[in-house]
């Protein structure tokens, strides 16, 4: 057999390493280096600053509040689509796509125009002294709709892969529908879903556009960390606000190492050594 020469393998991999280089490496190291500029000392004072400390604090509430939703709804739309066929299954699954298509400005410009002041249930909302624009709610809203497809999308690859043969086992043993999704579906899925549930955490934790849109800009209040960003930079203050930026690009590195090893983790499981 002809063996194949290694110079389009090598000059491949060197492409890839350069693009890495060029568009994750230098943009993240620049981060940090801007953010230690002056020394750890003001980075240090700009991350405790008060108006930072509510914008982190605002952040992981967010992001508390809305992964879990997502976690919930994506298990249940991947064990739908994988598991059953019914009317509309193709549907589902575009709706589940739908937020990678339509830019998270459109998403959080929805949101105001349901449930803004001058919106469909702005004046119903008012009349009973409810507020979702601006506050909480809204930024929650926004976020689970931006993240709402990566726990789904993680999973219905996988738990197509697998099929429907040990489930229906479990049926035919006469196990209910939840004994056999605990103790069957879910242990053979949990790696992945775990993996999923740390992307929509790492997006939900770095969301902009939407959040943007309906969070009204309230310093102290309404501000997450990519917005009192963007405020702190605007303003000048460089130094505090590439320190609060490696702060998030720090929470978004710990996330993805976490996933790797989880995704290293269920590959030794699925395949010992």
């Amino acid at each position: 057999m002809r063996r194949e020469s290694p110079w389009p393998r090598r000059i491949l991999l060197g492409i890839a390493l350069l693009l890495a280089v060029v568009l994750l490496f230098l943009p993240l190291a620049a981060v940090f280096t801007e953010a230690l500029r002056r020394g750890l000392a003001p980075a240090l004072e700009a991350i405790a600053e008060p108006d930072a400390q509510a914008a982190i604090r605002l952040t992981l509430l967010v992001a508390a509040l809305a992964v879990p939703v997502n976690t919930l709804g994506g298990l249940a739309a991947a064990w739908c689509i994988a598991k059953f066929t019914f009317p509309g299954r193709g549907l589902l699954l575009a709706l589940i796509e739908l937020p990678f298509s339509v830019s998270p400005v459109i998403s959080g410009l929805v949101w105001v125009l349901l449930f803004g002041a001058q919106g469909w249930f702005g004046p119903w909302l008012q009349a009973h002294d409810m507020q979702i624009i601006f506050a909480l709610p809204g930024l929650v809203l926004a976020t689970i709709f931006v993240t709402f497809p990566f726990v789904a999308r993680t999973l219905v690859p996988l738990m197509q892969e697998q099929g429907r043969t040990a489930e229906e086992a479990a049926a035919t043993l006469g196990a209910s529908g939840f004994q056999t999704f605990f103790r069957v579906t879910l242990p053979e899925i949990r790696w992945a879903l775990l993996s999923g549930v740390l992307l929509c955490n790492a997006r939900a934790m770095g969301e902009f556009g939407a959040v943007s849109v309906v969070s009204g800009h309230i310093r102290g209040e309404t501000n997450t960390m990519p917005l009192h960003v963007e405020i702190l930079y605007n303003e000048y203050q460089f130094v505090a606000a590439f320190a609060v930026a490696a702060l998030l690009a720090l929470l978004a590195l710990v996330t993805l190492a976490a996933k790797a090893l989880l995704e290293r983790h269920g590959a030794t499981r699925v395949h010992p050594a």
